[in-house]
């Protein structure tokens, strides 16, 4: 237990330094390049040597790690994760307000459960980008809150509550004329710059509360942003740690924006970032055509997202005969209409890959009646034709401004993607 709590320690520590996906690029590029990995500019020429390397574009990250010996066909074992979690985006003019409130105008960003989100401080935080093109980071601390009706205006509040994303999820962050304030200046002097310097912004609503560790035996850990932040800290963290030696492939892990509104975007799994940098890593190599093809045959992709432990008091909602648990070990998703894309092949893999690592694993599947999301995995697995599956932390309270896990599978699913980076894809 003791790894165990080292590990979400740090995992809250990392939450804490993301509250938006390029928050979460920053702190993740600042733990690679502590450890030795070099980053490469899109527009610059990659390297054709063996080593440690990771390309930023926007809120998504690519890092690899070359052996020595790789070569024009050698393979690669690919850890997929995302960096978004559901939350709420800022408008544009998004000052707004009425007698004396200030609020700020946000639109809905994924599928959060609004409810989860009611009397919380908040905060902003994102990206702002000025006028000359340059990118500024920025993030407010405790500013918002949703606050919820009282029970005394809103009698029968216990028998449904009912959130119209349009007239009830306006967060206030002040008081005053909404005519004479503006959001837009305060945040831009959060940034240390002048509102008229702000070209554009990708601004998104993040919770502020610490992560905490709780149970009667300290074996839950509850933290905002665990979808999908706990798959991209398990993924840092292995690359960095992972012995990849001469003869095993070159390990790569792709952490994609936008997951959570469909991956559809330049930085995100449906777009052409991993395509691109594994094109590209493979020219390093020498690669022609065919031996690209090659090295693509030999490959093989974890996809890692959060998945559903059983709820004790909506056990009806599981499959009957599959009910994962905190504290189980990472999960293997199983969907036959391939909303995951596990498979034969793929789950024997994965069974050698915990079983060396002395890891426990469960299966999720859907209940029949209840339909099932998805994640990179069919994005990743079409786009390249690399075998892919699909894992992840078992979680209670998915989509929640705040998400429950169990101690041990964060540091679990770390040690086996940190196995699969070591070992490779046989």
């Amino acid at each position: 237990m003791s790894d165990a709590l080292a590990h979400v320690k740090d995992l809250g520590a990392f939450v804490s330094a993301s509250p938006s996906s390029f928050h979460a690029v920053r702190e993740s590029a600042r733990r690679l390049a502590g450890a030795g990995f070099s980053e490469v500019a899109e527009t610059e020429d990659f390297p054709r040597t063996a080593g440690k390397y990771f390309v930023v574009r926007d809120g998504a990250f690519i890092a690899w790690v070359a052996p020595e010996d790789a070569g024009p066909t050698t393979g690669f074992s690919i850890f997929g994760t995302h960096t978004d979690s559901p939350t709420f985006k800022l408008k544009p003019r998004p000052t707004t307000g009425r007698d004396g409130w200030l609020q700020a105008g946000v639109e809905v960003y994924g599928g959060p459960l609004l409810n989860s989100w009611l009397d919380r401080e908040l905060q902003l935080a994102g990206r702002i980008v000025t006028l000359d093109g340059t990118e500024h980071l920025v993030e407010t601390g405790p500013l918002l809150r949703f606050p919820q009706l009282a029970i005394h205006l809103d009698r029968a509040v216990n028998d449904g509550l009912k959130l119209d994303k349009q007239q009830h999820m306006n967060p206030v962050w002040g008081q005053g004329d909404p005519s004479t304030a503006d959001l837009m200046e305060f945040l831009a002097a959060k940034a240390g710059l002048a509102a008229e310097e702000i070209g554009g912004y990708d601004i998104v609503v993040a919770d502020t509360q610490e992560a905490q560790v709780f149970g009667a035996e300290g074996e839950f850990f509850a933290s905002g942003r665990l979808d999908n932040l706990s798959s991209v800290h398990a993924g840092v963290a292995a690359l960095i740690a992972a012995d990849v030696a001469p003869g095993a492939p070159v390990a790569v892990l792709a952490a994609f924006d936008h997951e959570e509104v469909g991956s559809g975007s330049r930085s995100g799994a449906a777009g052409p970032f991993l395509e691109d940098i594994l094109l590209r890593i493979g020219d390093g190599l020498g690669a022609t055509t065919a031996e690209r093809a090659r090295a693509l045959a030999a490959s093989f992709c974890i996809s890692a997202d959060v998945g559903h432990a059983v709820h004790p008091n909506y056990a009806e909602r599981h499959d009957p005969a599959n009910h994962p648990v905190l504290n189980g070990g990472p999960l293997l998703k199983i969907n036959a209409n391939q909303r995951y894309t596990t498979d034969a092949p793929g789950t024997a893999k994965w069974a050698r890959l915990c079983a060396a690592a002395g890891v426990p694993y469960q299966e999720f599947v859907s209940h029949n009646s209840v339909p099932c999301g998805s994640t990179i995995g069919p994005l990743t697995a079409t786009r390249l034709g690399i075998r892919t599956i699909d894992v992840g932390m078992p979680v209670l309270s998915m989509h929640s401004a705040r998400e429950m896990a169990g101690v041990q599978d964060p540091l679990r699913l770390a040690t086996v993607a940190e196995l699969f980076f070591a070992a490779g894809a046989s």
